[in-house]
């Protein structure tokens, strides 16, 4: 029976990783590696999670520092590599894996097609939009498209980047939440890149497949796995926002394939975007602060 190793960078996360290593234990037709690397979370969370990993036999790791996203699973992926396996599966701690045969039917895929790089599926979040796959990153004409998107509203089921979800079909990206590697791509490229802290993983990803010329992306369909991510757990926004212009500008010099201008005019774009976007959420604050003072005000 093949063995994969599952690949789950905790920060902070312990009960969410105990929901997932419950959920890949009821993997079935292939034997699994559970490696959860720790990306200097608190003192309590790292030790809950060196417990669960004692208890379920999982492999834990521990970055000295926390890197950000890409660093924290190359950490995974170099232990891999060193092991010898072929494939990898990343997946973030709050996935749950309903299909039993979900990580089976990935590797499948990827062994009876040799072109095939990164492999995803379907995810969905609890309330059912589908997170994957994404839609290619355009020229820096299309970067301009969030000032219709501030006009247009959203649709129910998925976002605006989404591409075909209904289809499987090889892709230009699939979400970074969950999905399947080939380990000799990832050694050709020499592992993920680690500028980002956090933000833009996909984006690169897709382009360093794209940039080989030999490798494809895929994304199958019929499989289906659950993203239990909670935005409102995730703190004050605009630090985050931060990040992510910090990772699109890189994007842009580094991968974007546009011509000077272009770039300019992206950069541009980007931080009109988040400009946007954090004086609104500032405003919000603002406006809650005031509310809360007139009610004090009655009283």
């Amino acid at each position: 029976m093949d063995c994969v190793p599952v690949i789950i960078l905790n920060y902070n996360s312990s009960a969410d990783c105990a929901n997932c290593v419950q959920s890949l234990e009821a993997q079935q037709g292939v034997e699994l590696e559970v490696v959860i690397v720790d990306n200097a979370s608190e003192a309590a969370d790292r030790a809950s999670v060196e417990a669960l990993c004692a208890e379920h036999g999982c492999t834990f790791l521990a970055a000295e520092a926390n890197r950000g996203y890409n660093a924290g699973n190359n950490i995974g992926l170099r232990y891999a590599a060193g092991k010898g396996y072929e494939y990898a599966l990343i997946a973030n701690p709050d996935m749950i894996f309903p299909q039993k045969d979900y990580v089976y039917k990935l590797l499948e895929t990827m062994q009876q097609d040799k072109n095939i790089a990164v492999c995803g599926s379907d995810i969905m979040t609890p309330n059912g939009v589908h997170q994957s796959p994404m839609k290619r990153d355009g020229n820096w004409r299309t970067t301009f498209g969030w000032v219709k998107g501030l006009m247009r509203k959203p649709k129910a089921d998925t976002y605006d980047f989404i591409d075909d979800h209904k289809t499987t079909h090889y892709c230009s990206k699939v979400s970074g939440c969950c999905l399947m590697v080939r380990m000799s791509f990832v050694k050709e490229i020499g592992f993920f890149d680690e500028y980002p802290f956090l933000y833009c993983e996909e984006a690169i990803l897709s382009r360093q497949v794209e940039h080989t010329g030999l490798w494809r992306m895929y994304y199958t369909a019929n499989l289906q796995a659950i993203h239990n991510h909670v935005k409102s757990e995730k703190g004050d926004p605009i630090p985050r926002f931060r990040q992510w212009l910090r990772s699109r500008l890189y994007y842009i010099d580094r991968y974007s394939g546009d011509h000077a201008f272009g770039k300019m005019m992206a950069k541009i774009s980007m931080r009109l975007n988040v400009f946007v976007i954090t004086t609104g959420f500032r405003m919000k604050k603002i406006l809650h602060r005031m509310k809360k003072q007139r009610q004090c005000y009655r009283f």
